[in-house]
């Protein structure tokens, strides 16, 4: 069978539907890039914002009405907050809830009677992620969260924490590798809770992972501020763990982050990206700022503007605040207007790129190890692909050089034209 896996929102759902990718190439399934041409549809979806739901409503109805023959299977956030959802849209076949997703393969092909042939099953050696054209692989390593940010709808969809086994981690990561795999990024809802349920911690992870792979480029994912333990740099002296951290901000006025039931403060903040640029070389910091949080008056947003700045993140996600039922921050009182929010996410947007210019800016003459991802044609070919700290880089090839999925090291001479990449140049291969 032809089958289809889309995936809305997090990068756990990326690596959810590249496991399921996988189980189905090994039952003898092929993949397909074209939804049209499918004979299964399977959608992960995303309910962290009230825009994701809207998108995962219409890419379902989307789906089924391009592609009427096709079984369509819906499971992630929006699904499990939603069990009624095949009642509302008839035209799922099956939802899978988030506590299920591990068996979704098996139940796909139970309930639904797949057939397939064995011929074509992927050998042993063939990655499905690999085969659809990726040089990064998403690991998930946890799932669930302990935490209740009053925002966040995600810890009730996913539900308590469950770690991956540490084994199972680096087998995974091992099988990756020999496909040609180059890079990992370990995920999950709560990145730094792994190992809370099975006796270990994410420091013990990242130094097994490095002990007993030999991946090139290992990554983190989202991490939450306060889980970074006193001796946690002390890993990035291996260079095979990448100096970029995405460290959720969420907002920079203590007032709001105590709303927003946060567990550190701006000047904590501050300290651990002080210390992390202090210990480890172009060590870059990438965040979330939610904007029009319940309660959020001029001054605080005035501050926050201010915190952001001095602290220079070289990008920045930006989300307008969307109540969710089933939080508590949707019945606070002091809800901000949507004109406001409109307001002050230009205003960001506008801060963003003013201090991303300035970041790019600084790296210019500097040198870093890139991984190559693909190549595209704009008047000559460029190839296109992130340094270590997890900045996009494009290289002008010439005389037919090929580098895609290699690590080339690399000189970073300019600016993209849009002021929002690196342009660079060949200095020697690793």
């Amino acid at each position: 069978m032809q089958i289809h896996l889309k995936a809305l929102g997090c990068r756990l759902n990326e690596a959810e539907i590249e496991n399921w990718a996988a189980d189905f190439q090994s039952q003898g399934h092929n993949l397909t890039e074209q939804p049209d041409n499918a004979d299964l549809i399977v959608i992960n979806t995303c309910a962290v914002t009230n825009e994701a739901v809207k998108k995962s409503r219409q890419l379902i109805r989307r789906s089924h009405r391009n592609n009427p023959k096709a079984k369509l299977v819906v499971s992630g956030c929006y699904a499990s907050l939603n069990p009624e959802l095949e009642k509302d849209i008839p035209a799922i076949d099956m939802l899978v809830a988030n506590h299920d997703k591990d068996k979704l393969v098996e139940r796909v092909n139970q309930e639904l009677a797949l057939e397939a042939m064995p011929g074509i099953a992927t050998e042993p050696e063939e990655a499905a992620l690999f085969k659809r054209g990726r040089n990064r692989a998403f690991i998930k390593i946890q799932d669930g969260c302990r935490y209740r940010c009053t925002f966040c709808i995600v810890t009730v969809a996913r539900g308590a924490e469950r770690s991956i086994k540490l084994r199972d981690i680096t087998t995974q990561i091992n099988k990756l590798h020999d496909q040609g795999i180059k890079e990992v990024v370990l995920t999950g809802v709560h990145v730094g809770g792994y190992g809370s349920d099975i006796g270990s911690d994410l420091y013990s992870l990242i130094n097994t992972i490095l002990l007993d792979t030999d991946i090139p480029r290992l990554r983190l994912a989202s991490i939450e501020p306060w889980d970074l333990p006193d001796n946690f740099y002390d890993l990035f002296e291996n260079p095979r763990l990448m100096p970029h951290i995405h460290l959720p901000l969420q907002s920079g006025s203590d007032a709001i982050l105590k709303r927003m039931a946060r567990r550190c403060k701006t000047n904590d903040f501050k300290q651990l990206v002080m210390k992390a640029r202090s210990e480890v070389d172009d060590f870059n910091v990438t965040t979330d700022i939610i904007v029009g949080f319940p309660g959020e008056s001029e001054y605080e947003w005035q501050k926050s503007l201010d915190f952001i700045e001095e602290i220079g993140f070289s990008h920045i996600h930006i989300f307008p605040y969307s109540p969710r039922s089933g939080t508590r921050a949707a019945d606070m009182d002091e809800q901000v207007s949507a004109a406001i929010k409109k307001a002050r996410c230009q205003q960001l947007h506008l801060l963003a790129n003013k201090i991303r210019t300035e970041f790019l800016q600084k790296q210019i003459n500097k040198e870093f190890p890139v991984l190559f991802e693909g190549t595209y044609t704009a008047g000559k070919d460029i190839a296109s692909g992130y340094t270590t700290n997890f900045l996009r880089v494009q290289l002008p090839l010439t005389d037919e050089l090929s580098v895609e999925n290699d690590i080339k090291k690399v000189r970073i001479s300019a600016l993209t034209q849009d002021n929002d990449g690196l342009l660079a140049e060949l200095t020697n291969t690793i």
